[in-house]
């Protein structure tokens, strides 16, 4: 039954292959702890067998996070079955989930991010001017790709799996906006600017000859010289490298640069609704945490510079 109902989510759902394979480690979790996955029956599992599961998560230190994220799968399952009319009863309903401290999201000063561009440009003008022959097209499409990369997440806030789907027909240049297929392939139109479209325009032009059998913007040049789509754990392993060159922060990852986006348009006047549209947030909740950062930001200048705040 957790096949189907992985399958369910894969196939009439549209979840992602990454969601999906969670599920199911997930619920196998919960079969193995009744046996496995082969004996598993969810007709004879109850609610005790749910408490002592989150019981023993806790006991050998899984985080109250990953519990919650266990628990939550296995809701939806048993809703699935529920309306398959395979079992006659939820054993999740009335299990409380444990508590968790969510965490503020971590983001790249704006400093930083002029510096990183900075750098980013000013690398790409010396490979450009070097003698005749020395600097390969090569080099130089990779470059002006990965400046790119950084100002697209910067820029837009998109997420790296709608960064890497993107293609040329998504990018509307003359209106100034690009078309981002987001969770569940929900669709949600981003404005762009005059800089950004001038830096989409000079990688176009770069690209030539680079371009990807399927058409993707973004393209990656293997050692042996063919093409394809470029991969998100390349997006990631660069973006990490270059932002750990101009930050201290732990976290370099291309989701640092989607919350450096969202609090940047907040500090600056944006309203948390817009904010919510252009990050295809479905709950208006999932974007007050940035009004959170913002907050702890005019504590922390209160505290620094108002005599009786101490």
């Amino acid at each position: 039954m957790i096949q189907r109902f992985l399958d369910y989510l894969q196939y009439e759902r549209r979840y992602s292959l990454r969601t999906v394979s969670e599920y199911g480690d997930d619920l196998r979790a919960f079969a193995e702890m009744l046996g496995g996955e082969e004996q598993f029956d969810p007709s004879q599992a109850d609610t005790t067998d749910v408490k002592t599961w989150m019981v023993d998560m806790l006991d050998n230190d899984l985080s109250p996070r990953t519990v919650k994220r266990r628990l939550s799968a296995l809701r939806s399952f048993y809703k699935y079955l529920l309306r398959q009319g395979w079992v006659k009863r939820d054993i999740t309903q009335g299990v409380i989930a444990p508590k968790t401290d969510q965490p503020l999201p971590v983001f790249f000063r704006e400093s930083e991010m002029e510096r990183e561009q900075a750098i980013g440009e000013r690398e790409l003008d010396e490979l450009m001017h070097q003698p005749d022959g020395e600097a390969s097209p090569r080099e130089v499409y990779e470059l002006t790709r990965d400046n790119l990369i950084i100002s697209l997440l910067y820029q837009t806030g998109m997420r790296r799996a709608e960064l890497v789907g993107l293609t040329d027909g998504d990018i509307d240049l003359a209106a100034g906006q690009i078309r981002v297929f987001g969770k569940r392939r929900k669709e949600r139109i981003v404005p762009i600017g005059a800089r950004l479209i001038d830096a989409i325009k000079a990688y176009m032009e770069v690209r030539q000859g680079f371009e990807s059998p399927d058409h993707r913007l973004l393209t990656a040049i293997h050692r042996d010289g063919s093409t394809g789509a470029m991969d998100a754990n390349a997006v990631y392993r660069m973006v990490r490298r270059r932002m750990g060159e101009v930050s201290t922060l732990k976290k370099h990852s291309p989701h640092v640069l989607r919350h450096t986006f969202a609090t940047t348009m907040l500090n600056n006047g944006a309203d948390i609704r817009t904010i919510q549209t252009l990050l295809g947030h479905a709950s208006l909740s999932a974007t007050q945490v940035y009004t959170h950062t913002t907050f702890e930001q005019i504590q922390q200048a209160y505290k620094a510079a108002h005599p009786r705040s101490k």
